[in-house]
């Protein structure tokens, strides 16, 4: 068997800490499995700039280039706010996403009837929740030129930030949301914002003809990105997929992550366009939550979302189906045990840190695999 290579970039913050619990599974597939993955280490973010004043090392985005898949942990701190913007943290992630490819991030809001009572929503609206936002990750407002600041004299400046689609864009990460559908419940809702925006119309536009052309056994519904938000937080299990734009994508992924009960349960993929020779494509899996600073090293971060984020990589890069859902399983069972982090803590459970989590959802992913 090929072996599988992994690249992991524990980052800062709390992301070390969640990546161990990785590290456990890994090293458990290895050797009770013969799972065959291989895993280098390298650095990204704050500890990137501490080491190479940057926020990504030439070494490293080699490797990352070379992976057949990236975990990657969290970036950013305090302690970096005063860098350079061009090497703040957060650009080692973004380069990674401009030079890897990955157009299409897959952010997962689901909601574990254990912790329906956790989401801000009553429980009728969350409870089974499972809707998957498809979001352009490489065009847009974050890309676009010009990107500037302009002195215009007499204490005043302007901002520029461009929003630019090309129709190939719309087409890529439509076409993935449609087929992604046909796996779950054969729906699409598109959000952007036609009636203001002259990339909307475009992007309206594209959408609803590769619709047309390839995927007309999908439903598919168009809605203002801003009603979208509003429809997320009324009646959420209206949707299965959306799809949207690099910058709604941003804000209606986070928006539907807190209808969970906890941006620490959640997980994200970050994939590029299949290899016309191979099949393969490159990617890169990551936690919602952020580098968590003010709990860091304190041993009580959910590892959940990194679990999950492992799981994704197990389904979408290595095709080990079997594999990835007894790991969701295992993390639900957990959550039916009442076992909780301090994020998702609530009267009757049973609180415990970071790495006893980790061991937890490893024993019953090793007991459900025999």
């Amino acid at each position: 068997m090929a072996a599988r290579k992994l690249l992991l970039l524990p980052g800062d913050g709390i992301g070390p800490e969640a990546m161990a619990e990785v590290k456990k599974l890994i090293a458990a597939m290895n050797a009770e499995f013969g799972s065959g993955f291989e895993t280098e280490e390298g650095l990204v973010g704050g500890s990137a700039y501490d080491a190479h004043g940057k926020a990504i090392s030439e070494q490293d985005m080699a490797r990352a280039m070379a992976a057949d898949a990236v975990l990657f942990g969290a970036v950013g701190g305090p302690k970096w706010a005063g860098v350079p913007y061009e090497v703040r943290p957060e650009a080692g992630l973004l380069r990674l996403r401009k030079d890897m490819e990955l157009f299409a991030n897959l952010r997962p809001a689901i909601c574990y009837p254990a912790l329906a009572e956790s989401s801000s929503l009553k429980r009728e609206l969350v409870e089974g929740l499972d809707v998957l936002i498809v979001r352009e990750l490489t065009g847009g407002v974050y890309f676009g030129e010009p990107k500037e600041i302009t002195d215009l004299g007499n204490g005043q400046k302007r901002a520029v930030d461009t929003q630019v689609y090309d129709t190939f864009e719309i087409e890529r990460i439509s076409g993935a949301a449609f087929e992604l559908a046909r796996t779950r419940r054969n729906k699409v809702c598109s959000m952007e914002k036609n009636n203001v925006m002259k990339s909307g119309v475009l992007w309206k536009e594209v959408v609803t003809a590769v619709h047309k052309a390839k995927y007309p056994d999908v439903e598919l519904t168009h809605m203002l990105a801003d009603a979208g938000g509003m429809q997320l937080v009324r009646q959420p299990k209206q949707f299965d997929v959306i799809v949207t734009d690099n910058l709604f994508g941003d804000l209606l992924s986070d928006v539907a992550a807190m209808l969970t009960g906890s941006l620490g349960m959640l997980p994200s993929a970050s994939l590029g366009s299949p290899d016309p020779k191979t099949g393969t494509r490159k990617a890169l899996y990551e936690p919602v939550h952020g580098s968590a600073p003010d709990i860091a090293g304190k041993g009580i971060a959910n590892p959940i979302a990194m679990i999950a984020s492992f799981a994704m990589c197990l389904r979408y890069s290595f095709n080990m189906i079997a594999e990835a859902d007894r790991l969701e399983g295992a993390i639900a069972a957990i959550l039916d045990d009442g076992y909780r982090t301090a994020d998702i803590m609530s009267d009757g459970m049973k609180e415990i840190g970071t790495s006893a989590m980790g061991d937890a959802i490893l024993e019953k992913f090793l007991t459900a695999s025999k």
